[in-house]
Formats: structure tokens, C-alpha cells, sequence
């Protein structure tokens, strides 16, 4: 194993032994639980938006494998303090890298902790275990976005 695989799994370890941003929100603007029935990996995610569309909280309860946790804990870093109109785009980032075949596309460097999961691509049933945070992420902006007083705001960054 090369010294980069070996500081890739230190990083994930890490995010999954001393999560980020553990824990809920009361009265966050949304709260949505992903599922990913394959391994059992569950999660709720909460969400703080302010009119603006900006994320001013996340809070993540993970409960499942090493990859799942550390995928949202290093998610949340990521787009904490992000607009929405931002967070989906290190979304679709972070989702192209982990699903793009053959060449790698290098992702900006605020996002360079995510890197370390690029290497759960060589184990491609544990991709879903990365994306399960990311796409319930998603589902939560979409949610938060429907929100009175939040959907103009948030449907014009779509």
C-alpha cells in the first residue's frame, strides 16, 4: 500500500472514529433520513438554511460502515457556511468523481479531504455507501428549498 492510500485511510478513519458536525439541529429548516438497505447504513441529516439560501448549520447522524460516516462528516465540512446554489455543485463534484470511469477529474482544492474517498471506487460496492450522505443531501436542499419563505429563494439557485 502506497504512503497516499495509507494517508487516505488515516483521513477516512478519522472522519468515521471523530465525525464532524455530530448530532441534530432544533428547528432546522429541514431534516431528511437516507437509507441504503444493500448494507444497512442509515443516516439523518438536518439542515439550517437562511432565506438568503445560505447553510448556516449541518448535523448528521450516521449509523453503518466506516465509508458512510466519513463521507458525511467530510460532506458536511465541505458545505458548511456554503450557499445552496454552491452545495449543489460540490455535490455534483464530488458525485462525478466517484462515478466517472477512467480519467480522474481533480476536485477544487476547498474539497481536498474528499479526496481520500476516491479510492472506494476500487470496491465499487461500497460507492453507494460514500454517496448515501450526498444524495440524501440533496434530497434535504430540495426539501428545505419547498420551505415557506425559502422557496423563492432556493428555486432560483436550482
Amino acid at each position: 500500500m502506497s504512503l497516499v492510500d495509507d494517508l487516505y485511510r488515516e483521513t477516512i478513519l478519522d472522519h468515521y472514529h471523530n465525525p464532524r458536525n455530530h448530532g441534530c439541529i432544533e428547528n432546522a429548516t429541514t431534516s431528511v433520513e437516507g437509507v441504503n438497505p444493500l448494507c444497512g447504513d442509515e443516516l439523518t441529516l438536518y439542515l439550517k438554511v437562511n432565506e438568503a439560501g445560505l447553510i448556516e448549520d449541518i448535523k448528521m447522524n450516521a449509523h453503518g460502515c466506516s465509508i458512510n460516516t466519513a463521507s458525511g462528516s467530510m460532506m458536511s465540512e465541505a458545505i458548511l457556511g456554503q450557499t445552496v446554489e454552491r452545495a449543489k455543485e460540490i455535490i455534483e463534484s464530488f458525485k462525478n468523481m466517484m462515478l466517472t470511469k477512467g480519467e480522474e477529474l481533480p476536485l477544487d482544492e476547498e474539497m481536498e479531504d474528499l479526496e481520500a474517498l476516491r479510492g472506494v471506487k476500487k470496491y465499487p460496492v461500497r460507492i453507494k455507501c460514500a454517496l448515501l450522505p450526498w444524495n440524501t443531501l440533496l434530497e434535504g436542499l430540495e426539501t428545505a428549498g419547498a420551505k415557506p419563505g425559502l422557496s423563492s429563494t432556493l428555486s432560483d439557485s436550482k
